[in-house]
């Protein structure tokens, strides 16, 4: 299935039914007079995050979604049915936009099962029964139906991930989640073997967590050199970013900057996100070099360097160790250095 993370699409909520002009004239029943019913209401637009999805490729196909038109009253004060709720299924993680020069957010859809009403639909006109009055016995207005209301929307997805893998191309992230997950991600000798956003589910320890593979970045990613940086956006959720570089790079202290640089012009508070770094593919040197390269990207990062190799599985453990402390206990779970305390309700705030 082809990977899409952004689409515009047409919404449009169903019309009220108009109102109903009606006498009742019967034989032999006394009193007749106006009874006409009211309209049914026009469907809404519903947007609901679903699990199992993980692109937007549906909305290149179809674009234009409008919700059921409400029936009109009949005779005998019958009301007219109501149309139908257009429910639109998205992936979690989906933003809603707004087609404006800012792109303001609108709604997100964060959560399995999570569901919004975007737009109402129209209310159904009165019938002439509710126009009855002492004055006006025979009253033949009715009421149209109100309209529903439309928009031009993009959608935006930004994947949910625990942490993030980033790095130059051919850094060896590929490498790295198909060693740790089943996501089976495509590996050559060249760059820019990913061409789109992997997301792959970590075992380890006992604990589950996502892990999201990106693009690599490139020196003037940010003003769209390579693939460019609007992948980015897939991580900016994440708790930790994971950054792998190449210890067969000329200067590894160098391959680190260009990515921090490309992270800094993104904004959206990546260059804020903790940081684990590694040195990869560390399996075709020897000790010595090992350590020098080590240190020279630890003087660079300002943190302490895992030496991996995602090919030979050297190390791994180790970088998913420090992965599952940086993302922290799960929702519900005790730290162990809390051991002995009495649990803390979870809060948001």
């Amino acid at each position: 299935m082809h990977f899409l993370d952004q689409a515009k699409i047409y919404v449009r909520s169903g019309w009220g039914g108009g109102g109903a002009v009606s006498f009742r004239r019967e034989k032999f029943v006394e009193y007749g007079g106006p009874d006409g019913g009211n309209g049914g209401k026009g469907g809404d637009i519903i947007f609901e995050a679903v699990a199992g999805l993980n692109t937007l490729i549906d909305f290149r196909y179809t674009q234009h979604f409008r919700a059921q038109r409400g029936m009109g009253g009949m005779g005998t004060n019958k009301t007219g049915a109501g149309g139908d709720d257009l429910v639109i299924q998205v992936p979690v993680g989906t933003q809603i936009l707004a087609d404006d020069e800012e792109r303001t957010l609108l709604a997100d859809l964060t959560k399995v099962g999570e569901r919004i009403v975007f737009l109402k639909g129209g209310d159904g006109g009165r019938g002439n029964a509710s126009y009855k009055t002492s004055t006006n016995r025979a009253p033949r207005q009715h009421g149209t139906g109100w309209p529903g209301e439309e928009a031009w929307v993009w959608l935006r997805l930004k994947l949910l991930a625990d942490a993030g893998l980033v790095g130059l191309p051919n850094a060896g992230k590929s490498t790295f989640i198909n060693a740790v997950t089943n996501a089976q991600a495509k590996v050559g000798a060249y760059a820019f073997t990913t061409t789109r956003p992997q997301l792959g589910v970590v075992r380890h320890k006992n604990r589950e967590f996502v892990v999201a593979d990106i693009p690599g970045l490139i020196e003037g990613a940010a003003e769209g050199a390579g693939i460019g940086d609007r992948f980015l956006g897939h991580i900016e959720r994440c708790k930790v970013l994971l950054h792998l570089v190449d210890a067969n790079d000329e200067d590894v202290a160098t391959s680190y900057r260009i990515v921090r640089d490309e992270l800094e012009a993104y904004g959206a508070g990546l260059l804020d996100k903790q940081v684990i770094v590694a040195l990869n593919k560390i399996d075709t040197l020897d000790d010595e070099l090992i350590a020098a390269l080590s240190a020279e990207l630890e003087d660079a990062s300002g943190a302490p360097v895992i030496p991996i190799s995602g090919a030979s599985g050297v190390g791994v453990d180790w970088a998913l160790d420090k992965l599952l402390e940086a993302i922290g206990p799960e929702r519900g779970q005790v730290a162990d250095d809390d051991e002995g305390e009495e649990p803390v309700e979870w809060s948001p705030v």
